[in-house]
This record gives C-alpha cells, sequence and structure tokens, in this order.
C-alpha cells in the first residue's frame, strides 16, 4: 500500500483514537544489525504504511510514538529532506509503523498539535483532529471503539519489542541495520550511500 505521508498521517489518527479505546498502557546510534532484515521487512497485523517505490535500494523502517517529542522533531526537521533526497528520488522506500509508548500514542497533524492531545483533554483533541483529517462524527466513534484495531497494534508492538529489540521512539531500520534515537539527516545519508552504491 503505497501512499503520501501527509495520508498516512490520517490513517494513523485513527490509530491513536483507537487507543483510547483501551484502559491498558503498552507496557544514539545503533548496536548491531537487527535479528535479520527479513525480521524488519515482515509487517505482522496491520499493513505498511509506506512510500517510495517498493523495490528501492534502500528501506527505512521507523517505530514511532505519537507521544515522543524526539519522534515530533524527526518529523518536522529531518523526515523532509530524506523524502526530497531519497523517497522523492526513488532510491528509498520509507515504512512507518506505530510503536505506542501508552494509550495516548497513536500524525503529521498530531505530531504538530502533540502539547495540545498529549497534555489537555486528549479525548475531544482527537475527535477534532479526526474530524480534522476528513472524518464523520461516526467514523470518530467507530474508531473509538475498534477493539480488533488496537489488538493489531499491540500484536505489532509486542512483535517489535520481542523479535527487533524496539524499546524506544524513535527506532530506524536502514535495510535492517538498527539506528536507535534522534538522528539527524547527515546520520542516515552515511547510512543510506554506501548502500546505493553496491
Amino acid at each position: 500500500m503505497i501512499i503520501t505521508r501527509r495520508a498516512f498521517t490520517a490513517l494513523v489518527s485513527l490509530t491513536g483514537l483507537a487507543a483510547l479505546s483501551s484502559a491498558s498502557p503498552f507496557g544514539f546510534i545503533a548496536d548491531a544489525l537487527a535479528q535479520s532484515a527479513p525480521d524488519v521487512a515482515k509487517p505482522v497485523s496491520l499493513p505498511d504504511m509506506a512510500i517510495g517505490p517498493a523495490d528501492a535500494a534502500v528501506t527505512i523502517t521507523e517505530y514511532a510514538s505519537m507521544t515522543c517529542p524526539h519522534c515530533s522533531a524527526f518529523n518536522e526537521q529531518v523526515f523532509p529532506k530524506i523524502k526530497a533526497t531519497y523517497i522523492d528520488t526513488g532510491k528509498v522506500r520509507y515504512i512507518f509503523r506505530e510503536f505506542p509508548l501508552d494509550i495516548k500514542a497513536a500524525t503529521d497533524l498530531l505530531f504538530r498539535q502533540q502539547n495540545e492531545w498529549v497534555t489537555k483533554n486528549t479525548t475531544e483533541t482527537l475527535t477534532r483532529i479526526g474530524k480534522q483529517a476528513g472524518l464523520t462524527q461516526q467514523q470518530v466513534e467507530t474508531c473509538l471503539k475498534d477493539q480488533a484495531l488496537l489488538d493489531k497494534i499491540a500484536a505489532d508492538q509486542k512483535y517489535a519489542s520481542e523479535v527487533l529489540k524496539v524499546d524506544s521512539t524513535p527506532t530506524f531500520f536502514v535495510n535492517g541495520e538498527k539506528i536507535k534515537g534522534e538522528t539527524s539527516f547527515e546520520e542516515f545519508e552515511k547510512k543510506i550511500k554506501p548502500l546505493l552504491k553496491s
């Protein structure tokens, strides 16, 4: 499924709203390679949200939480450069996966308004954001009650935690190589450029 980041963030808004329906909270550069690149490449319960060609030489997979300020900073400062330089030119496929750190976590719009919905009236703010993303009141209410979606998010988070050893956000995998924490565009380039030459 190939979509734009803006369309993707609208879809993840649904994920965040669905996460509110449960009262159960979820639970620097890399240490080494992940279990394997195929482990990272495998979507678990939810289909991948991706932009860029499926046959790109490099695949970056991001695990992020909507309540993570470091993820928000990456979305605002680094992602646009990666998109312009590598994704829009067909060199990189970019996959975004949700890794909620708490029940409020669940996108461009949520990141930009993070301070409002993380610290204030979460349900009301996320309902408003859902409507801004084009959802009707009924769709927002349906999403808030979607336990099946929440279960899929939890299954994906468990896989990322247990198999890929994701324990913080943001965590990135560049062709299977793990990078943890805030990472600059220049650090991504150091990982990407050699892979494009091989």
